[in-house]
C-alpha cells in the first residue's frame, strides 16, 4: 500500500503482517519507516497487524504547508484506522504521535482498543516551544543549518549521555543525524508549529481507553515528568519509565520499549 486518499489529504500507508490491527503514529519530522528498524518486527512477529504511515506534512504524504492542527492529525489517524478496517486498532504513538493519539482516544475512543503514549505531554513547555520557535524563524528567513551542526545538536538533545558516553556510539549517531541532513521543509515547519497550545491534562481525564504511558528517563526534549502528568491525568493509566535512554528511547532502547508494548498488548 503506498499513497491513500483519506480525510481530504494523501497519506502514504504501509501495513505489514496479520492479526489484530495496531496502529504507529511517529513524532515531529519524522517518517513512518522509522517504526521498521525495531517496533514492526517485533509486533509483525507477535502475531499483529501493523500500519505506519507518513503523517500530513510529511512527504509523500501531503505537506499541507498553510498549516494544520492536531485535530486534524487525530482525524488522518481515525482514517486510517478506518480504511483498514474500522478498529479498534491498538494505537501507538511518540512525541508528536504520543499527542495525536491523545487526541484520537478523545475524540473517537470507539476507533482505540488500547493506547501507548511514549514521550508524550498534556501542556506545553516553555524550552521545547523555544526549540520549535527558534526552527520555525530559521526556516521563515531561508536560513540554512549546516548538517554537522544540526547532528550535533539533535543527538546532545535526543541522545541519551549513557549512550553517548562511548564514543564509538556517540560518532554512530553523529553520522546518522548529519546523513537525514538539515533542510526543513515546510510541512516540518507546520508540524513544529503544533508545539503552540494551551494545556489538554484536564481534558484528558475524559479518555477512557485502556492506557500505557511510557517516559524516557533522560529524555531533554519532553522530559519523563511530562509523560507521568499524562499518567496521571488519564483514568487506569500504567505509567512505566525507561531508564539509560533520550527522546528516542525507542530507538536507543529497543529490547525494553518492545517488551513493554507487547507485555500491555497482550495483557489486554
Amino acid at each position: 500500500m503506498a499513497l491513500v486518499p483519506l480525510n481530504g489529504i494523501e497519506l502514504n500507508v504501509q501495513t505489514e503482517g496479520s492479526g489484530d490491527l495496531v496502529v504507529l503514529v511517529m513524532g515531529t519530522g519524522s517518517p513512518g519507516r522509522v517504526w521498521r528498524t525495531y517496533q514492526v518486527p517485533a509486533l509483525v512477529g507477535a502475531g499483529y497487524r501493523v500500519a505506519y504511515f507518513d503523517n500530513r506534512g510529511v512527504r509523500p504524504s501531503s505537506e499541507c504547508a498553510g498549516g494544520f492542527t492536531i485535530g486534524d492529525m487525530a482525524a488522518d489517524t481515525a482514517a486510517v484506522i478506518s480504511h483498514l478496517g474500522g478498529g479498534p486498532a491498538h494505537v501507538i504513538g511518540t512525541s508528536l504521535g504520543a499527542r495525536v493519539t491523545q487526541e484520537l482516544a478523545l475524540a473517537h475512543p470507539s476507533l482505540v482498543r488500547s493506547a501507548v503514549l511514549m514521550a508524550t505531554t498534556g501542556r506545553p513547555d516553555p524550552v521545547q516551544q523555544a526549540w520549535s520557535r527558534a526552527l520555525c524563524d530559521l526556516y521563515d528567513k531561508g536560513v540554512e543549518v549546516p548538517p554537522a551542526f544540526y547532528a550535533a545538536a539533535s543527538v546532545i538533545r535526543n541522545v541519551s549521555q549513557s549512550t553517548l558516553a562511548d564514543p564509538r556510539s556517540a560518532q554512530d549517531w553523529l553520522q546518522l543525524y548529519e546523513f537525514a541532513g538539515s533542510s526543513l521543509t515546510a510541512g516540518d515547519r507546520a508540524q513544529l508549529a503544533l508545539g503552540e497550545f494551551e494545556s489538554r491534562l484536564e481534558a484528558y481525564r475524559a479518555i477512557t481507553a485502556r492506557t500505557l504511558v511510557v517516559g524516557f528517563a533522560d529524555d531533554l526534549v519532553l522530559p519523563p515528568r511530562l509523560s507521568r502528568e499524562v499518567a496521571d491525568a488519564i483514568p487506569g493509566a500504567r505509567y512505566a519509565e525507561v531508564a539509560g535512554c533520550g527522546h528516542i528511547g525507542y530507538l536507543e532502547r529497543p529490547d525494553e520499549v518492545n517488551r513493554l508494548l507487547l507485555d500491555f498488548l497482550r495483557a489486554g
